[in-house]
This record gives C-alpha cells, structure tokens and sequence, in this order.
C-alpha cells in the first residue's frame, strides 16, 4: 500500500497478513465495534486508514458499512440520518465541514454513539466543539501506511485523554527519541520522534532497501513525527519532523500556529508552512479558508495570531483561500501549497 505523500514521493509499504488481522482485532476490540453498529465509509478504501480501520474492522466484526463514495458534508450527514450510522470515522478536514454545514441542525445525528480521528492531529477547538455539539466522543488514533495503521489509541470503555493519540495497542512499543537515538523522558518539554516495532511495523518498502534500512535502522520504525510522552504514558503528536519549521535559529512548529488559528471565529481551515526567507532561512506562512459568511483580513489573522503566540512564532504571510487543497483521503495537501 502506497504512503499518502504528503510530506515526499509515495512509497509502497510491504504489509503483512497478521499485521492487517491484528490491527483489524485489537482496535475494533477497543472502541468496543459491535455486530449491529453501522460505520459511515467516507475515506477512500484504498488509503490504509479506510482499507485498515473500517472495511477490515467491519468484516473481522460483522458490522454495517454505510458507504459514501466521496465526501462531501451534506451527504455525510444524510447517510448518517438514512442509516442511522453509529460510527463515524474521519480525518480532521471532515470533522471541520460536517460542523460547519449551514444545515446541520436539520439532520437526525442521535444515533451516533462514538467518532474516530485519525490521518492528523485533530485541533483541540474542532474536537471540543464537535464532541459539545453531537454529544459524542472523539477518539483519537495514531498510525501511518507502515503500521497498517494503528499504533496508538484511546480506549472507549477505559482511560481516555482529550488531546491525546492515547497508548500503544496491544503487542507494539512506542517511545520518543532524540536525535542521536536516545529514548527521551515523560514531559512536554522532552519532544522528539516517534518510533515504534511489533507486529505492526510493514516488512519494508518494495524495491527501495535503502529507504527501508534508513526507516527500520537499529529494528525500530523511524516515523518522522515528532511529539512527547506524559507521565502516565499517553503520546502527544507536535508535528511532522519534516514540516518543522527554522525561523532564524528557532523552530516552530506548525500545528501550534494551527491550533491558534483554527480558534479565531472565521477560519474554517488552516495550513502553515515554512516558506524560504533570504534573512531567515524560513518564514511562517499560513493559508486559511474561511467560513461562509464571517469575513476576516490577512492583516486581522496576523494580528490574532501574534497577540496569542512567540515574537518568532506568529505569521508574517498570510494567504486567504476558497478552499485549501487535499489528498484522496481528505488531509490537506500541503506540498501543493508550497508548490504553488
């Protein structure tokens, strides 16, 4: 299966049988999957999250797939209504266009009884507000194409941290390290990378050894997202090593930007990204989309965002879009935004 190539070129990622089995029976087993439940299909079933997390979930269990062949929040939310659909499973673009919807309040969601984000970290204000105003939780996942693809999550019938991707599944190890190769202790001050082995972890990437011997070195998968572990063991994703952001000798990182973004009252979407700087070596860069009908100016956003973040961290551009542009599965594509 080919990775999404968000951040580089897709690879294709060996899997394995028991990988898809065990990642197909251990999380269904704990967001509690039910033969009578019916999960709404709108990620596309030849990304790992939709292949993984809901056709093999539904088949290994025995539930209902309601399917919309491609997304669009108004017949997301008819199908939950026909169907009465009891699981809804996305990534976070999807979760932003169903609260958003004009017509939402017109539409008969009661029957929904757990959410699912994966593909990206959800901002904190679009899960609070989807969680206040469908009166369900969101449980937040972490996993990539290599790990087929969960490999942490919250438990449903258990603990649960808001904010958090939660633990590793059953079988698997996950830790942070630094980038001599360290494992890193709990805190939010100790951010490093992701790494993670077990029965999860791809047997390499087809035909390319070098890639594969550079992801897999020393029997750990190097997952190029960065992030931190707190004292009772739940990880928290910061963001993509890659899209780390070096203003003059600080980094930033783009999902903190995000987060502060996505608050302001009009912004529907937001992307941030590192764009060359002569002075700098990179500036911050952000592109949002707005919701109907609430206007806001480039000049406005920035002055939000650096009322509310770092002297080196807040915006200096910021580009103002219809729409931001996506992959087959919904995450903003933002190699087309630096491309553009």
């Amino acid at each position: 299966m080919f990775t999404s190539g968000t951040t580089g070129v897709p690879k294709g990622a060996e899997l394995t049988h028991i990988q898809l089995y065990m990642n197909a029976d251990i999380p269904g087993r704990l967001f509690d999957v039910r033969a009578d439940d019916v999960v709404l299909t709108i990620l596309p079933m030849f990304h790992v999250f939709g292949m993984s997390s809901i056709l093999n979930v539904a088949a290994r269990f025995g539930c209902t797939l309601s399917l919309v062949p491609r997304f669009d929040a108004r017949a997301a939310l008819e199908a939950i209504q026909r169907d009465h659909v009891t699981i809804f499973e996305g990534v976070p673009t999807m979760f932003v266009a169903v609260l958003e919807h004009p017509e939402l309040d017109r539409y008969d969601t009661s029957s929904l009884r757990v959410a699912i984000s994966g593909g990206a970290a959800i901002p904190a204000h679009v899960l609070d507000a989807f969680e206040q105003r469908f009166g369900v939780i969101i449980l937040e996942g972490y996993g990539l194409t290599e790990t087929a693809s969960t490999t942490t999550f919250n438990i449903s019938a258990g603990e649960r941290r808001a904010y958090s991707v939660g633990k590793p599944i059953w079988g698997t190890e996950t830790q942070i390290w630094d980038e001599r190769g360290n494992r890193l202790p709990p805190g939010r001050e100790h951010v490093g990378e992701l790494v993670t082995r077990g029965f999860h972890v791809m047997k390499g990437y087809h035909g390319q050894p070098e890639a594969t011997a550079e992801a897999m070195a020393g029997g750990w998968l190097h997952t190029g997202d960065l992030g931190y572990v707190d004292e009772d063991g739940f990880f928290f994703i910061i963001d993509r090593k890659k899209e780390l952001i070096i203003r003059g000798g600080y980094n930033v990182y783009p999902r903190e930007v995000e987060e502060i973004l996505y608050h302001h009252p009009a912004v529907a979407e937001a992307a941030v990204v590192g764009v060359p700087d002569a002075r700098l070596g990179e500036e911050v860069a952000a592109y949002v989309s707005l919701k109907p009908g609430e206007p806001a100016t480039r000049a406005e956003l920035i002055a939000y965002c650096r009322d509310r973040l770092a002297a080196y961290k807040y915006p200096r551009y910021v580009e103002i879009r219809d729409a931001l542009p996506k992959t087959a599965n919904g995450k903003i594509a933002k190699l087309d935004l630096v491309r553009a």
